[in-house]
């Protein structure tokens, strides 16, 4: 992998990761569903693994060995199908036409990872220390990234979508963190251009809402001594205080239960 002819690219490296654990996933699927049909022609023993399978799936539930392999979910089976297949349809057309303009930030098994790539991405391309770097945000007023023309799609950091605000939206007139309409509890958050920047320092009149993975926002203490299910703080301009959103307990999730 190249990033423009001279660098090595570290989202080729974040490609690469991700397809092996979708592959292990795909393979623990596939495996254990033969098995399974087998168990169920009588050709070998039901073991107690494949029969909490089927009970799994006669519940609408995600098998547990399938989760034991697979990203944080809490989407019933049937949606959590269409969500694999979604995941699966966003690599395979970044390995084949190359990195797309903007990047489903909810269909990576390790988004930390990804975000870590473009930093090391852009240090490798301006020559800077990577430690000095952190992503500054710029919401843009678009929710699908395709409408947005070519000279739109920046030359630094990267567009990244399928964010959704908890308890707040994203006002396109203000252009700002506003509250939730009516009977709302989750509202799907625009397209987000995170831009590495040296030495960035956040508006401390800005609200930082933490993003995590599910709706649980609840994880396992890595060792850096941050939950394994937050992935970043991105900062959104309001004309409140921001311990009003904190009150609120705003916050971003990649994916929701449904």
């Amino acid at each position: 992998f190249q990033y423009h002819g001279e660098h090595m690219d570290s989202l080729g490296t974040v490609l690469s990761h991700e397809m092996a654990r979708f592959n292990k996933l795909l393979d623990a699927m596939t495996s254990s569903l033969a098995d399974l049909q087998r168990a169920i022609r009588g050709e070998v023993l039901l073991s107690e693994e494949l029969d909490r399978m089927y009970t799994s799936m006669l519940n609408n539930a995600v098998p547990a060995n399938w989760e034991a392999a697979a990203y944080p979910s809490l989407r019933p089976l049937a949606s959590w199908v269409k969500d694999v297949h979604a995941r699966f349809a966003f690599m395979r057309t970044w390995l084949r036409n190359g990195q797309p303009r903007a990047f489903w930030l909810s269909g990576f098994f390790f988004p930390q990872g990804f975000l870590t790539g473009v930093l090391q991405n852009h240090a490798r391309k301006y020559h800077v220390a990577i430690d000095t770097l952190a992503f500054s945000f710029k919401t843009l007023d678009v929710d699908d990234p395709d409408v947005l023309p070519d000279a739109d799609v920046p030359a630094d950091g990267v567009l990244v979508y399928g964010m959704y605000m908890d308890s707040a939206r994203y006002n396109k007139s203000t252009h700002m963190i506003d509250d939730s309409k009516p009977g709302e509890i989750y509202s799907l958050w625009p397209v987000v251009h995170m831009i590495p920047t040296k030495d960035y320092k956040p508006n401390p009149a800005d609200y930082s809402a933490p993003c995590y993975k599910t709706t649980t926002r609840a994880g396992v203490l890595s060792t850096t001594g941050i939950s394994s299910s937050f992935v970043i703080a991105v900062d959104i301009p309001t004309d409140r205080a921001p311990e009003h959103w904190i009150y609120c307990a705003a916050a971003l999730m990649l994916q929701l239960n449904t």
